[in-house]
């Protein structure tokens, strides 16, 4: 390429950056944004790369945070997409496309009788806790310190505290939470088995649900402590909830509750369910599923959980191809493979060079982390992660063609190849290297 034309692309990124940071709210499009010396505007995906305007090429371990687990414009959901958006991009009314993928998602999801389309993995969660409480009458519920639900009101109390909460206390995350929410969201840590039970005893008269990511960000669950929310909760009729929507379709083809053997009464879905779309759903017990179900005469009893593009036919389509190709055999073997040998040698790596780093998670979603503290099973253990250190390690992979998000997670997909890793290591290698330096 002329270098006229690279300075050209250049500008023209450096002006599309001027423009988001004066035209949207925070220069970017949520909580996350890349330092200034390392921010870019993307202009195409390919697999498991993408290119920003200004032509620099990335190995992509975000993936949209999570969705294109098939990678980016793979062939089979683009093909499937094109032949339905030409037949119009929504009706609000039934359609074949949302009808397949709803029976696809019953056969594969160890819990689900019946499932209920929302647009996003925040009206998954909210509407799985309204659906608690209509079912049980009661009014709290009980979610994890760390986990994350999403944006809504009842999901942001001790998600990223500075500190460990006062136990089932806890402060919200955001401005702008109702303070009548205060005690009726109760919060416990992640993996402390006892201290889950006991917080649910006190509480059961009281417990609407229980909602826990049963891989909390990249906290992997300690043996028996999923196994005892469900006894718990099956106990006193508390509805458990597991918010799949990272895990579903990408840590097996059962999720989380193939992985880990434990089933849920309900589980929210999006991400990789619908293939790079915009899509979700809450998958359910069939008494449970009842209460969304329109077709009552009485509307008292009717649990509202409606929304103008549930069942968009478009990303229907997407997420049915989608699945399509996940069910293949050796798909999952692949992100194992891929994800298991980056954790492994990004960890070694960084042990030469003379820093302690740890890669909590499962091989096909997992983080980097810059601690000695061993072993990561709780919040306060990932508070011990020198934050600092990991971003300054994250800006030099960008710099080195690695596409991260500081201190998130590196999503694996079926697009990563051999040569992707040996790119990566390399970069992480020498991203170390600087750091000591």
């Amino acid at each position: 390429m002329m270098p006229g034309i690279q300075s050209a692309e250049a500008s023209r990124q450096a002006d599309l950056l001027d423009r988001a940071g004066r035209y949207l709210a925070g220069g970017g499009l949520g909580l996350f944004v890349l330092p200034p010396d390392v921010n870019l505007v993307i202009a195409e995906g390919r697999g498991s790369h993408v290119i920003d305007v200004s032509g620099r090429d990335f190995i992509d371990y975000h993936l949209g945070s999570g969705p294109a687990l098939l990678g980016h414009a793979h062939p089979e959901i683009v093909e499937a997409v094109q032949r339905q958006v030409a037949k119009g991009s929504t009706y609000y009314f039934l359609n074949e496309p949302v009808i397949r993928l709803a029976q696809r998602l019953v056969e594969a999801i160890p819990c689900a009788d019946q499932v209920h389309f929302t647009g996003s993995g925040t009206e998954a969660t909210f509407f799985a806790l309204r659906l608690a409480r209509a079912a049980t009458g009661r009014q709290k519920v009980l979610k994890f310190e760390g986990g994350w639900h999403g944006m809504h009101d009842y999901a942001l109390w001790g998600t990223v505290p500075p500190r460990p909460s006062s136990y089932p206390d806890a402060e919200p995350d955001s401005r702008g939470i109702p303070d009548a929410l205060r005690g009726q969201v109760l919060v416990a840590p992640f993996n402390d088995t006892g201290r889950a039970v006991e917080l649910i005893d006190r509480h059961a008269h009281e417990l609407a649900a229980v909602l826990v990511e049963p891989l909390e960000r990249v906290l992997v669950p300690v043996p028996g402590f999923l196994e005892a929310l469900r006894d718990a909760t099956r106990r006193h009729g508390i509805v458990l909830i597991f918010d799949e929507v990272v895990t579903g379709f990408r840590i097996a083809w059962g999720g989380a509750q193939e992985r880990y053997g434990v089933i849920p009464d309900l589980a929210t879905y999006g991400k990789a369910m619908s293939g790079g779309f915009p899509m979700a759903a809450i998958a359910g017990r069939r008494d449970l599923m009842a209460h969304l179900d329109a077709r009552r005469t009485d509307r008292s009893h009717l649990v509202w959980a409606s929304g103008t593009l549930n069942g968009n036919p478009v990303s229907a389509s997407a997420g049915y191809a989608a699945l399509d190709v996940l069910s293949r055999p050796g798909a999952f073997g692949h992100l194992h493979r891929i994800g298991g040998r980056l954790r492994r040698e990004i960890a070694a790596a960084g042990a030469r060079h003379g820093f302690a780093v740890q890669t909590p998670g499962e091989d096909a979603v997992w983080g980097v982390r810059f601690t000695d503290r061993t072993p990561l099973r709780t919040w306060e253990d990932l508070l011990t992660a020198d934050k600092e250190l990991n971003l300054r390690w994250s800006v030099e992979l960008l710099k080195r063609g690695i596409l991260v998000n500081p201190n998130e997670k590196f999503y694996i997909s079926l697009a990563h190849t051999d040569a992707d890793v040996d790119r990566t290591l390399e970069a992480c290698d020498a991203a170390f290297a600087a750091m000591r330096a």
